[in-house]
């Protein structure tokens, strides 16, 4: 009973947020500040529907100016209410182009200047990175989720190569932020509130960096981002206050 009355609160407020951030959108459309003021309009009333805490340690993401590439482990649709919360100011995302026929969701991510790229067409694919590579000399930062999928295992899987093209490209450093496991025993038919901690990592500069430093670039973000997942999960499971 507990989980269908959530189902359906999350659902309204879905749709009202998304009718109230398409009125701002249309004001100010194409404001750099918009999916930040987007995402807070999801994430915030939508974790405490769903009885989720939110514990902000994103300090190294929060003293970060603009003009960065945050990475986040992707675990599941709801990543979108958690991370939405600690998005920084002049923020847009990289996304697949399906998202964008989302209804009213759809919309918003174009209001908001986000990224949507077709992966099944190459040329399309590398018009958008070029067009996020652009962005980033620009002064925004983009967020992507460099596994490409939802992925609920302990082991994070093996990291797309475009963020990292990007920031090279750019000349930005690169800002890891891991969000800890919750998706993979997440139940909303339970009264008992379920912290979810999100940790950024200090920026990996790549200044001087070439396209054939990728690799290693790739492998030292992703031991990172595996290592303070696994302190997270480690650090919830000794702390109560984490429960």
């Amino acid at each position: 009973m507990l989980y269908l009355l959530r189902m359906m609160l999350l659902g309204l407020h879905v749709v009202l947020a998304s009718l109230v951030g398409l009125v701002i959108g249309l004001c100010r459309p194409f404001n750099p500040d918009n999916s930040r003021l987007f995402a807070r309009l999801y994430g915030i009333p939508a974790t405490r529907i769903m009885g989720l805490r939110l514990k902000d340690e994103t300090g190294p993401l929060a003293d970060q100016p603009p003009g960065c590439v945050i990475i986040a482990n992707h675990q599941s649709n709801y990543d979108l209410f958690i991370l939405g919360q600690v998005i920084p100011r002049c923020t847009v995302a990289v996304g697949k182009k399906s998202l964008g026929l989302i209804p009213l969701f759809g919309q918003l991510l174009w209001l908001g200047g986000n990224v949507l790229v077709d992966r099944g067409n190459a040329y399309q694919a590398r018009k958008a990175m070029h067009l996020t590579t652009r962005k980033l000399q620009n002064g925004a930062s983009i967020f992507i989720f460099p596994e490409g999928t939802r992925n609920r295992s302990d082991h994070l899987l093996d990291f797309k190569k475009g963020a990292f093209h990007m920031a090279i490209e750019a000349g930005v450093p690169i800002v890891p932020v891991c969000v800890s496991r919750y998706a993979a025993d997440l139940t909303l038919n339970g009264w008992r509130r379920r912290t979810v901690v999100v940790r950024s990592l200090p920026p990996i500069p790549t200044t001087g960096l070439s396209k054939q430093d990728i690799p290693a670039l790739i492998e030292q973000c992703r031991g990172q981002m595996q290592q303070c997942i696994d302190r997270l999960d480690q650090e919830r499971l000794s702390d109560a206050r984490y429960r």
